[in-house]
This record gives C-alpha cells, structure tokens and sequence, in this order.
C-alpha cells in the first residue's frame, strides 16, 4: 500500500464540471504506467473477445469471460451495502464524498491502490459510507463511463462497476472506454443484468442524476478528481488533502477525528 509514499496530485480540471482536462499530456507514476500497460494488454483481447461475439454490435454480451480481477473486486465488496451511488451502512456516522472520473490516473491510484486498505477498516465495520459522484474531468468516454456507473448503480453494484474499471484502465483519452469494455465489465459483475444496464444508461432519470452530480460539484467548486470530502454524516463536509491524492495515513486520520 502507499501509507509511507508521497502522494500524488490529482488531476486538475476546470470549473465548472463537467470538464475536460487542460493543458497537454501528463505523466502518470512509473508503477501506474507499468501496470497500464499490462492491463491494456488484457483488456484488448477482453474487448477483442466481446467484439467478436457481438459482431460489433451494442447487443447485450452472453459471453461469460471475465475482465481481469473481476474476483478480486467481488471479494472487495461483498457483503457491504449498496445504495444506488452509496457504499456502506447508512446509520454509519462519518460520510466520505468522491469526485472522481473512472479515465483519471490519479483516480486509479486512489481508488486501487488506497480505498482497498480503507474500505475493510471503515466501511465494512459500518463506521464510514461513501458517497460516489462522478464527474466529467477527462474527456467524452469519460461521460460514457459515468452514465455506465450510474446505471449500474440501478441495481446497487455501481462500486463494483467502477473498480473494476479502474483495475482495467488504460491511457486517458486512449478510446478504452467504449461500448465494448462497458458491456465485458459488466458481464464480469455477479448478479448484474447487462441488457438493463445498457438500456438505462441514457435514460432521463441517469441525465437528472448527473446534471444533479454536476451542481453539486460546482457549488462543491471541486477543481480535479479525485476530489475527497469527509465528515460527520449530515454534518460539514471538510476536503482532504486538497490537490493531492490523499495517502492511506492522511486519508485514514481524517476518518478518525471525523469518528471521534
């Protein structure tokens, strides 16, 4: 895990979301890019794989192949509650809020590599839930993701939905966010009915949601994902380490003197 490592800076966008990143390319942390790397790989003969079944087409995936760590993000989330874009007890006492974009580096980063220590302790044991609002920070495919984690938020599995993106992520703006790798995440997800899925990811009622997610973030004046807020539930919300991704210690301590 990162406790000991510096942490990194998220990825800055414009206000207000939804936005697109500015500026030109940036660098993403060697171990980030190196497992990018490996997941692209795998992902593309995933995607190859639906491709083929499908003839290309946005019919519902029958294939039962699987995304890679598709078990390990089951295990994750098991057994914890879900709430449309909530995890976790909602009698739980602290409330942790998330502006993230599933094409943002940085995102990766945080929600693979520091909420897999944070979720055992906080959220399973019923102290923390967390609050999702994706946002637009990155580009096109990143709107075609968060309609995707919305509607898989229909059926409660959002957070699975987008871990396992984010354990599969490729390079922002890389096009790996399409139809294709939508319906193979999906498929991965246990208990997850692929045909509702892609039929309400462009409902009204998903617009109304984001557009509410939207306003949320502009009076939240959130300027890059990810983007955490922690406090007492129902009480003041107080951002963490602002403009960096906060590290397991940092993260960690702002849920406990929220606890205290």
């Amino acid at each position: 895990m990162t406790s000991g490592k510096q942490a990194r800076r998220k990825r800055q966008v414009q206000a207000p979301p939804p936005v697109r990143s500015t500026g030109g390319p940036r660098k993403a942390s060697p171990k980030v890019l190196g497992a990018a790397v490996g997941a692209i790989a795998l992902v593309a003969a995933a995607i190859a794989l639906v491709v083929a079944m499908t003839g290309g087409s946005s019919s519902p995936v029958t294939t039962t192949t699987k995304l890679p760590d598709a078990g390990v993000v089951t295990q994750l989330f098991k057994g914890i509650p879900q709430s449309g874009n909530v995890l976790g007890s909602p009698k739980a006492p602290v409330t942790m809020i998330e502006y993230i974009d599933l094409q943002c580096s940085a995102c990766r980063v945080f929600e693979t590599e520091i909420m897999p220590s944070v979720i055992p302790k906080y959220v399973r044991t019923g102290k923390v839930k967390v609050e999702a609002r994706p946002v637009v920070a990155i580009g096109p495919d990143s709107e075609r993701g968060r309609r995707a984690m919305e509607a898989a938020g229909l059926q409660n599995r959002a957070f699975d939905f987008a871990q396992l993106l984010y354990f599969n992520q490729g390079a922002e703006n890389g096009n790996w966010l399409n139809d294709a790798i939508v319906q193979a995440a999906a498929s991965s997800i246990p208990g997850l009915d692929v045909a509702a899925l892609l039929k309400a990811q462009d409902s009204a009622a998903i617009l109304a949601e984001l557009k509410r997610v939207d306003a949320q973030a502009t009076a939240d004046k959130v300027g890059g994902t990810p983007t955490i807020y922690v406090g007492k539930t129902g009480g003041a919300m107080h951002e963490v380490t602002p403009g960096l991704v906060p590290t397991v210690a940092q993260l960690s301590a702002a849920l406990d003197s929220a606890l205290r």
